[in-house]
């Protein structure tokens, strides 16, 4: 369905946090196709804050880019999530990569994200499970994108098992 979605903790048990965000969009009616590695990443801004473990996950759901938007900042608050401050420390981020080739750009939601193309973190997981997949505004692959990337943040593979 080419509706990607990214995964990231750095607070508490972080491995709990990213499977129990699986958990929750199952139950949401938002099906896991595929899903990435693991990987654990350096924090981007401040650096008094954990190492991440970020994955990417393909999804499929009949919900409008507007309605997945609402239970994924449902998901979030039901795990914890507290804004605090821009790129702090988080018990679980989701976002919405990719939903398919849309453009989307309101008050509420930017897909693509806009960040992409400057996230190793982001970069490394999708050209595991879509190196093909075409950025719709940039018009470059996934694995061109990360070949280009200028992030040079810590990002490494590791053993964890997401459910």
């Amino acid at each position: 369905m080419e509706i990607y979605l990214s995964l990231g903790s750095n607070m508490g048990d972080r491995m709990v946090y990213l499977n129990e965000a699986i958990k929750e969009l199952a139950a949401a009616d938002v099906t896991i196709v595929e899903e990435s590695s693991v990987y654990e990443t350096a924090p981007l801004g401040p650096q008094d804050q954990g190492w991440y473990l970020n994955a990417v996950l393909e999804v499929a759901t009949s919900d409008s880019p507007s309605d997945l938007l609402a239970k994924i900042l449902e998901i979030e608050r039901l795990l914890g999530r507290i804004r605090k401050q821009r790129w702090g420390e988080r018990c679980i981020d989701i976002d919405i990569l990719y939903y398919q080739q849309k453009i989307i750009d309101s008050q509420a939601l930017v897909v693509p994200h806009p960040e992409i193309a400057n996230r190793k973190f982001v970069l490394t997981p999708m050209v595991e499970i879509a190196p093909w997949f075409t950025h719709p505004v940039r018009k470059r692959t996934q694995t061109e994108l990360l070949a280009m990337c200028s992030d040079h943040l810590d990002c490494r593979r590791t053993e964890y098992q997401l459910l």
